[in-house]
């Protein structure tokens, strides 16, 4: 499980990056668009040290780990989710439609789920949920940024 969500959140940060490619179209980038990217930036740093502990020495192992701080790693997901919609409206309102309804109702399914995982320690929630969520993010990878225009 924590093995997967490292490769989700590894995958997630390929996408950031080659997401925020698109602020090139702004006429003006001021210092507030500056401060979000970085606290968005931010917020995936702490999505990844909620998956690495400094030691493990209270734990049996890192699934163990990571269901013990299953709740602040969801939240934050969910949060990156959200801003995420936030990020998307700064390049623009023929931007952020150009992602046509599947964009809104991505995330707002991300960040509903994230909230159940948050909650439940149901192991099969939690695999079925990391296997579509890598699947989905890697589709909506292809079929929205295959190409930088």
């Amino acid at each position: 499980m924590h093995l997967g969500w490292v490769l989700f959140m590894f995958v997630f940060l390929v996408h950031f990056w080659w997401w925020e490619y698109h602020l090139h179209s702004l006429a003006v980038i001021d210092v507030s668009v500056y401060l979000f990217v970085i606290l968005y930036s931010c917020v995936f740093f702490l999505l990844c040290v909620f998956l690495f502990p400094t030691t493990l020495d209270e734990y049996s192992g890192y699934e163990h780990y990571f269901m013990s701080r299953r709740a602040w790693f969801f939240g934050f997901l969910a949060i990156a989710f959200a801003v995420d919609l936030i990020d998307t409206a700064l390049k623009g309102k023929a931007y952020f439609q150009s992602f046509g309804i599947e964009y809104p109702l991505r995330n707002a399914a991300y960040i509903a789920l994230c909230i159940i995982a948050a909650v439940t320690p149901d192991r099969r929630f939690h695999a079925s949920f990391l296997v579509g969520a890598v699947l989905y993010q890697l589709t909506w990878m292809y079929r929205a940024f295959d190409l930088l225009d």
